[in-house]
């Protein structure tokens, strides 16, 4: 069999900001992402077709302001782009060792054009229509959260966060999405939010979003997505942001 860790990884040319995603249309499934406000650190995320039955997508918070870190923003949206293609449309691919090769040439890549260990926490998933199943990598992310008719399970990290270790590999197990289940990924800075005047020194947390994961309507991804970010606004009151604050959401509606 082909070894997918004989692959070099490529050399980005540098570019002002990453490509805008267009999330691609997904039979049986939504996808969406929202985020809020102006970008100010190094929340990412992306998505696209990989083959005729598969869509990778990921949601990435890499480390430093956006004023400084806007080139590794390109190079990892360039690696995972063109290295998910190369991994995930050959014929013979098996979708864990294709995920965790996909996570370890971003590593890479991050600590090569940064010429230092860069922290990229980083949720990377490929998503198979024909199957309704998702292979998953969690580099030190905010859990994922699963939804469906057995209650919440939160996927938690199954590796250390990229860019730190040239070496370190993450695990990536597979799942399956029954009818009509949701995945939830959220930024850290809608988890850490801060309260307003009248919840000093709380934070919005994980717990809170579960809940509204839990009694949230899922009429649609983008719906779902901005209900979680507006109560952490309002949760926040007119605190001024100090992290970005991402959702991006996947429902199976057959």
């Amino acid at each position: 069999m082909h070894s997918l860790f004989n692959s070099r990884v490529p050399d980005p040319a540098p570019a002002a900001e990453p490509v805008a995603t267009v999330f691609p249309a997904i039979e049986g499934a939504d996808i969406a992402a929202v985020f809020a406000g102006q970008r100010i650190a190094g929340d990412f995320y992306d998505s696209l077709r990989v083959g005729p039955d598969r869509v990778l997508f990921g949601l990435l918070d890499v480390a430093g302001r956006r004023d400084e870190n806007r080139s590794i923003l390109v190079v990892a949206q360039q690696i995972f782009r063109d290295v998910g293609i190369e991994l995930f449309s050959r014929e013979d691919m098996n979708e864990s060792d294709a995920m965790t090769e996909l996570s370890l040439r971003i590593n890479r890549g991050l600590i090569a054009h940064s010429k230092s260990v860069h922290p990229c926490p980083a949720f990377i998933a490929c998503y198979h229509e024909k199957f309704g199943t998702l292979c998953y990598t969690n580099a030190g992310h905010t859990p994922g959260l699963l939804r469906d008719s057995t209650g919440i399970t939160e996927l938690a990290s199954t590796g250390l966060p990229l860019g730190l270790f040239s070496h370190a590999t993450c695990d990536a197990p597979t799942i399956g999405l029954e009818k009509c289940a949701a995945l939830l990924l959220v930024s850290k800075g809608v988890v850490n939010c801060p309260g307003h005047h009248e919840t000093p020194g709380e934070e919005f947390g994980l717990a809170r979003v579960k809940q509204l994961f839990q009694t949230a309507p899922l009429s649609g991804a983008q719906a779902l997505c901005a209900s979680v970010l507006n109560a952490a606004d309002t949760f926040g009151g007119k605190a001024p942001r100090c992290d970005d604050r991402t959702a991006l959401a996947l429902l199976r509606t057959t």
